[in-house]
């Protein structure tokens, strides 16, 4: 072989050795990158970041399946691709945006209906199983800076039909898009900004809130920043948005491949509250706490 060809005989033996050594790590990952795995992602919020972590430490710990974590991923509809694909095995979703931006059906008021709607159609169209919610909703909501609130005495959504035509407006792309958001949103409330929204990065609504660039966004109602930054959501008097009740997303065949995948995540129904949600996003957002330290302090505070 060319690499020992110029080595003389007793340093060949040392050579060979040498790189027999340095080739076990290779082999030795090899051997890893083969173990059975989940893969676990998310969308690019917090929340999302936060109940991937909490999806795999709990997984790790109640089964002994090594999870990879792809969190960040982008949008709805890319998770799901990647559900669909293989790339992913499980994500957390929304009931309500499983309804009207994967399934493009109707909205309903209804939790329960929605929910037994998306799990029924998940496993009929994708061969996916909706688990048991977890235990919260997490819906859209309309921030404007609490000075304003008190000054022009913003509570309900309707309350800024009249000052909306001076009101600068920044939302998400997604809700911008979606079948539930912007367009259907306005219209059903009659609402005209002084221009177009703004297109923002869901991590920089409520610093442009705070300082000015805009003067409401779309946010999240479980978002810790809302309170840590004195921000006000207002309320959804008209009921336009569908429950969002946060939901897991797994695939059939890893279901199948590990029989005790299902009933770990039978551990997690029911287990946060909105108000602990609130909590976590919060000690990442506001606190600048590493995901994993706050899911282990909150899965030891449920003994999970």
């Amino acid at each position: 072989m060319p690499l020992f060809s110029a080595i003389s005989q007793r340093p060949l033996r040392l050579c060979v050795t040498f790189f027999f050594v340095l080739s076990l790590p290779t082999f030795s990952g090899c051997r890893n990158s083969r173990q059975p795995h989940l893969t676990i992602g998310s969308k690019f919020f917090t929340e999302q970041v936060i109940l991937a972590e909490l999806l795999a430490q709990h997984i790790e710990a109640r089964t002994g399946i090594h999870v990879d974590r792809k969190s960040n991923l982008g949008g709805t509809l890319l998770c799901q691709k990647a559900l669909l694909s293989g790339d992913l095995d499980l994500y957390v979703e929304y009931t309500g945006t499983a309804l009207t931006a994967v399934l493009n059906e109707s909205p309903s008021r209804d939790p329960r209906d929605v929910y037994n709607r998306v799990k029924q159609d998940y496993a009929q169209r994708f061969h996916l199983e909706v688990t048991e919610p977890l235990g919260f909703e997490n819906t859209f909501a309309m921030v404007v800076r609490s000075e304003d609130a008190q000054r022009l005495n913003l509570r309900n959504t309707s309350d800024i039909v009249p000052f909306a035509p001076k009101m600068r407006a920044g939302f998400g792309y997604e809700f911008l898009e979606r079948p539930d958001g912007f367009r259907g949103w306005s219209q059903l409330y009659g609402l005209h900004f002084a221009a177009p929204p703004s297109v923002m990065d869901l991590g920089l609504i409520y610093r442009a809130l705070v300082d000015n660039k805009v003067d409401i966004v779309a946010g999240n109602s479980t978002d810790g920043l809302i309170d840590a930054l004195h921000l006000v959501p207002l309320v959804d008097d008209k009921h336009y948005f569908p429950p969002y009740d946060a939901v897991p997303v797994v695939r059939r065949d890893a279901l199948e491949k590990f029989p005790q995948l299902r009933p770990a995540l039978g551990d997690l129904a029911n287990k946060i509250s909105a108000e602990e949600m609130r909590q976590l996003n919060s000690e990442v957002d506001a606190s600048q706490r590493d995901p994993s330290a706050v899911v282990r302090a909150f899965r030891a505070s449920k003994s999970l």
